[in-house]
Formats: structure tokens, sequence, C-alpha cells
């Protein structure tokens, strides 16, 4: 037995460890749950921001129609009765819809009530009947029951974004519209049909006739071009500084300011882009080509600095061998170490390339923000990009604006998704690990 006199024993190692171990365990435990929180909370946002885009947007792939029984008054489209092709596509087709408006509801007759029985039915109605009567002019002379395309604000009270119960005064449609509507819904003259018009209509001042299909083809044109510029560029520059630069001062002063042009801020890329391109080159503005050179630009560093981690991956051996059976250095790397790295290029690329969709603010700064009505036909008509378009839409005040920029952002979203899915399966589809 220990007297009071006696020093303590001294402890051994595993006894402080031990000791310790509790400590050490609660704070690992500590650290994980944060880890674990940390990872929760940033998927909440992002299943929030989905769940809102995605309640906003869908409706918009959806436009309600209105069934109409159309009267083709010959005396109207075709006096002539030639059947002319311009004489029928110059004809008042704005006053067959009044028309046969009127014919629906002819309890209707004061001139106010006109112009609201009037505003049921879409700008774009009229159009809707010449399209008919220029691929079909047998129907001139006919009564057709068509389907018009509602107005704007009739669409947003069908789909539910116009809250009926408000007093008149605090929304944009009146109530003996609504009674017109709730007699043309009783027999059965109002439908929501799929919105091909989206995908297929440029954009309009009209929401319920605003499409992004020139927005898409601006963007493929603009997309096309941007590969074309930088892809062998961006490739023969990370070839050549990677297996044939030598190595001093002026090829690292080089690889750095690659790196650095990767962290470049987009708006940077525009300015040069109006300062270079339109300014001294005299590049057409609002056009995909000049929209590419900017793209092609700010893409050319991710490439690079792609390409050359997929060279570095591929083994030595692989030079060696190939050199030491009589290739020559260009042949070893256009035959062997080329190929070898092509997967890792090529998720480079797709990545670059799906940055370079969801840019807008280098393309705001060459025009490609301007009101395009019609879809461009080729890479030097004058064009816009599904991100500006959103952008414009998204500055409009009118509630189907907000439903077609939330569902053009949904489009996006899926090329997006669609382009880095085949980074990745073309990564694990032909990567070799060595």
């Amino acid at each position: 037995m220990r007297t009071a006199t006696q020093p303590p024993a001294p402890r051994r190692t595993i006894d402080i460890v031990n000791a310790s171990l509790k400590r050490r365990y609660a704070r690992e435990r500590r650290f994980r749950f944060m880890g674990a929180a940390a990872v929760a909370l940033g998927l909440l946002f992002v299943a929030i921001l989905f769940a809102d885009i995605t309640l906003k947007g869908y409706t918009a792939f959806q436009q309600t129609y209105i069934e109409v029984p159309v009267y083709f008054d010959p005396a109207t489209i075709d006096p002539a009765g030639s059947r002319d092709p311009q004489a029928l596509a110059a004809a008042d087709y704005l006053a067959v819809v009044k028309a046969s408006m009127r014919r629906l509801f002819p309890d209707v007759t004061e001139r106010s009530q006109l112009r609201e029985l009037y505003a049921l039915v879409s700008a774009g109605a009229p159009q809707q009947l010449q399209s008919m009567a220029l691929r079909h002019p047998g129907v001139i002379g006919t009564t057709r029951d068509v389907w018009l395309i509602a107005a704007g604000d009739v669409d947003m009270l069908v789909k539910g974004h116009l809250d009926r119960a408000l007093p008149e005064a605090d929304r944009r449609i009146k109530d003996s519209s609504i009674l017109l509507l709730d007699r043309l819904a009783a027999d059965g003259r109002i439908e929501k049909r799929f919105n091909t018009g989206f995908f297929t209509n440029g954009t309009s001042r009209e929401p319920e006739l605003a499409g992004i299909a020139g927005a898409l083809a601006g963007t493929f044109y603009t997309l096309v071009l941007t590969l074309l510029f930088s892809f062998p560029l961006g490739v023969g520059a990370a070839l050549y500084l990677q297996e044939f630069a030598p190595k001093n001062r002026w090829t690292d002063l080089i690889e750095v300011n690659i790196n650095n042009l990767a962290a470049v801020p987009s708006i940077v890329f525009g300015l040069l882009g109006l300062a270079v391109f339109i300014n001294f080159f005299g590049v057409p503005r609002s056009t995909p080509l000049v929209g590419a050179l900017v793209l092609g630009l700010m893409t050319l560093p991710v490439i690079i600095i792609a390409s050359r981690a997929a060279l570095q991956s591929v083994p030595p051996s692989i030079r060696e061998a190939a050199l030491g059976v009589g290739a020559s250095p260009l042949q070893t790397q256009f035959h062997h170490v080329l190929p070898l790295a092509m997967p890792g290029i090529m998720t480079g690329a797709i990545i670059g390339m799906a940055r370079a969709l969801g840019e807008s603010a280098p393309l705001l700064m060459i025009g490609m923000i301007a009101f395009i009505v019609d879809v461009p036909q080729g890479f030097t008509d004058s064009a816009t990009v599904l991100p500006v378009q959103i952008y414009l839409w998204a500055d409009s005040p009118e509630r189907g604006f907000v439903e077609r920029t939330s569902a053009a952002i949904l489009v996006l979203l899926g090329f997006l998704v669609l382009m880095n899915l085949a980074a990745v399966l073309l990564r694990r589809r032909f990567e070799r690990r060595w």
C-alpha cells in the first residue's frame, strides 16, 4: 500500500491514449455531423430551387385554346376568287376572327363588350387562320371549328395563375370576360393542349406566342462554331506545351497565363470581343459568329488544361515503346499518345461547352440581347441564345413570361445535365487506368 510520502507511479502511454479516445471520438462524430449537415443543407437549397422553378414553369408546356366556328368568308379573304397565295396572305384575317367571335356570342353588342370579346383570343389568331388558308385553300367559303390560341390573361386564368376571387380592380381580366369564359367552358370550347409553339415559335411580345425556337437555333449555331474554333486550337496548344515545348521561363509564363485566363470573369471576354472582333475586325454584331469567337476564347483555357491533364496521364512507357520501334515523335503523339488521351480530352471539351452554354454576360456585351423574332437560318443571321432569352423574359413583368422564363430554365438545365452526363459516361466508357 502506497504511503503519503511516496510519489505517484508514472502513467503509461497506453493509459494516456485510452483517456483521450473518448474525447477524440466525440470530436470525430461532431465533424461528421457538421459535414453531413452541410451536404444536406446544400441539397435542400438545390431541391427548393428546382422545385420553385418547376412549379412556376411546368404550366408553360401547356397552352389554352378556344374552339371557335370560323367562317372563311370569301368576300374578305379572296374576293377575286383567284386563290392567289399573295392575295390570301394579304387578306384581313382579323376581321374574320372578329366576325366569328360575334357569331359565337350574338348577344354581345356594345362596343366595350365587343372589345372584351375580341380580347379573349390571342393576337396570333389571325396568323393561324392565314396559315390554314394558305395550306388548304379549300377551306375558303366553309365554316370550320378552329381551336384558336387564347390570350395571355385568359391562359393565366385557366391555369389558375390569376385568382378570380380577387376584386375586379386587382386583376387583369374583368368579370364580364370571366362570364364569357364560363359560357365557353360550359360548352366545352376551352381546352389545354401541349404547347408545341413554345418549341417552334420565335420570341414575341405576347407571352402566349413566345417560344424558344430562335434561341435554340442561335444556341446551336453558336456552340457548333465554338467547338470548331476552340477544340482543335486547344488540343494543339496542349499537345505542343506538354510534349514538344522546351521547359524555360517563356513556357512557364505561358502556362501561368493559361491558368489565369481560366479564372478570368466571362464579362471580360465580352469586352474583348466588343473591342476586337466587332469594333476592329468588323464582325457582324448579334450573330452566332461573333458569339462563337467570344465563347471560343473563354473555353480555350479550359480545354487546354483538361487536354494537358489527359496527356500527362498517359504512361511514359507508351512513348518509349513507340520511339523504340522507330516511330518519329510526331507519329508517337498522333498514333499512340493522343488516342489514349482522347477520352479525357473529350470530357474536358464537353465540360467547356457546357460552361459556354450557360454563359450570358459576354454575349450581352456583343449585342446578342437584341429582340429577334425570326428563327436564324445561318451563322451570320441575327440571333440570340437561350441564357440571354431567359434574361430578356425575366425582365418582363407579365405573369405569362414568368412561366416561360422558368420553362426555358428547365430546358437549359436539361441540356446542361445531358452534357455533363455525356462527359461522365464518356470517361467511364473509354478511360484507361494505368
